[in-house]
């Protein structure tokens, strides 16, 4: 009896690490770390009545400023350099402007990503150490561990790029920008208006807000890239039978992206009509890849099906909940964006296995 044959998918778990990528890694991170120390004593000897977070003075938003450049640093370098690695060789074969607009986008999520990080961090250990003065000695050290570790997790997470670990980066992206943005929001009873209302203010929690929703675009227009490998791959192995879905279904993520980083360049009191169009836009795509689902991606597996229609399900009855008065306008926002994006976790889990006979 034979073993059962498996389709394989180049880009479905992350390449074994390389000696030389694992190396780069510890020197950038030295390299960042020593930048980092010089960073700090200029900081701790230029601004008076340094806090780790305070409205004036903050300790937490230079260092995240600095860890913001450091990520575009070492995010560029290693996702240029990742082109040579296992797994990865499909992405030079990419048009030029196709791949630097990947890179563009994958490095200012990174970049976005590691100052919210940093900025959070420090957000929180000021509750615990209310009023700490940051002593020279102490920016030097904080400074150089923010950095240098921003550089080695940032190279790390680019050398080793995969659609699962970007959908994964994607969803720690958006949950952790948009939980900042709430907890940094000047106005505590937001929630009592509409979800986009964190991003109508002139201060940082909206900056941050918006931010999120365009990098976030961004990395989904990136996205896209990976899954047409994918399933390109799925369909000339025979797994996935549909000869126009490995066309359309990225071309409907391109459009979502482009949708949920309009929602973050039209601001609700900036223009309310592109930005509730955007919104709408968004959901529409999200519809159609669960509606045509069936045909756009024949050769998934049935307990994807599944999946896919009790996340319509559960759209359509959100949307009669609000209907009838029961959701308020931020609960049913806040449901629907949770939805889109759980559901882009479950498809890639599954695009991931589809083929395998077990």
């Amino acid at each position: 009896m034979s073993a059962p044959s498996v389709v394989p998918l180049p880009d479905a778990a992350p390449p074994a690490p390389v000696r030389r990528t694992e190396a780069t890694a510890v020197y950038l991170a030295f390299g960042a770390g020593i930048s980092g120390a010089l960073y700090g004593l200029i900081v701790a000897f230029t601004t008076d009545g340094l806090e780790l977070s305070t409205p004036s003075g903050s300790f937490g938003l230079l260092a995240a400023c600095g860890a913001a450049i450091v990520a575009v640093i070492a995010s560029a370098v290693g996702y240029w350099r990742a082109r040579d690695l296992p797994g990865q060789e499909w992405r030079r074969a990419l048009p030029t402007w196709k791949f630097t607009v990947n890179t563009i986008s994958v490095v200012i999520v990174h970049a976005a990503l590691s100052f919210v990080v940093t900025y959070g961090l420090y957000k929180l250990l000021a509750l615990g150490f209310i009023g700490l003065p940051v002593v020279p000695f102490w920016a030097v050290v904080l400074m150089a561990v923010t950095l240098g570790l921003t550089a080695w997790i940032v190279y790390l997470s680019v050398s080793s790029m995969t659609t699962q670990r970007m959908s994964s980066l994607l969803m720690a992206f958006i949950a952790i920008g948009t939980l900042t943005a709430m907890v940094t929001t000047p106005d505590p009873d937001w929630w009592q208006v509409h979800f986009s209302q964190l991003g109508s203010f002139e201060d940082l929690s909206s900056w941050v807000f918006n931010g999120t929703l365009i990098a976030g675009g961004l990395l989904v227009t990136t996205f896209a890239v990976y899954i047409a490998n994918d399933m390109q791959s799925l369909a000339e192995a025979g797994a996935l039978t549909s000869p126009r879905g490995p066309r359309i279904v990225p071309v409907l993520f391109v459009v979502m992206g482009i949708m949920l980083a309009c929602v973050g360049i039209f601001p609700v009191d900036v223009n309310l009509l592109v930005h509730n169009l955007s919104a709408m836009g968004m959901a529409a795509m999200f519809l159609v890849l669960l509606i045509a689902g069936p045909r756009l991606l024949r050769g998934m597996p049935r307990t994807y099906f599944v999946s896919a229609w009790a996340f319509l399900g559960a759209l359509v009855a959100s949307i009669v909940l609000f209907a009838v008065g029961y959701f308020s306008l931020t609960a049913f926002e806040i449901i629907v964006f949770a939805l889109i994006f759980g559901w882009i976790a479950v498809f890639i889990r599954f695009l991931a296995v589809s083929g395998q006979k077990a």
